[in-house]
């Protein structure tokens, strides 16, 4: 693994939004009946926003892969209203990127909670997809 960049620390900060479309509702992901933003729509928002706060920052041949979400979704948005959602980098430890993450419709907030990535090197990962393919295990989980 690759030396951390310097230039991720905490207070960087990325946005995203999207306008609500009947594509983002509820019962077109197949998360509920009801035609409002869907959870799993709001929470691929709150991950776009860690990406763009920290994505600049990567040297060519890493990335960041989600690992962890803790997030709240207690507003509900109606199709056509605009949505922002929000991510601060909080903490580093070593490939481990923490994030407060946020959103809010053009009303008020409808979500709140923490986001961890972390930083893969980009050829490793592929020979850890290529082996898991072939059958091999990608990780190994202590129960």
């Amino acid at each position: 693994m690759a030396a951390v960049s310097p230039e991720l620390v905490p207070g960087l900060h990325g946005d995203t939004s999207i306008t609500v479309g009947n594509e983002h509702t509820a019962p077109h992901v197949g998360s509920g009946r009801v035609r409002v933003l869907a959870t799993p729509v709001m929470i691929n928002l709150l991950e776009a926003a860690a990406l763009a706060a920290v994505e600049r920052c990567l040297p060519d041949g890493q990335q960041t892969v989600g690992t962890h979400l803790d997030v709240k979704h207690f507003a509900a948005t109606p199709v056509g209203m605009a949505v922002i959602a929000h991510a601060e980098l909080t903490k580093v430890e070593g490939r481990t990127l923490t994030f407060r993450v946020w959103a809010e419709d053009a009303v008020e907030p409808i979500s709140e909670g923490t986001h961890e990535r972390i930083i893969i090197t980009l050829t490793r990962f592929d020979e850890r997809m290529q082996k898991k393919q072939a059958g091999e295990p990608s990780v190994k989980v202590k129960r």
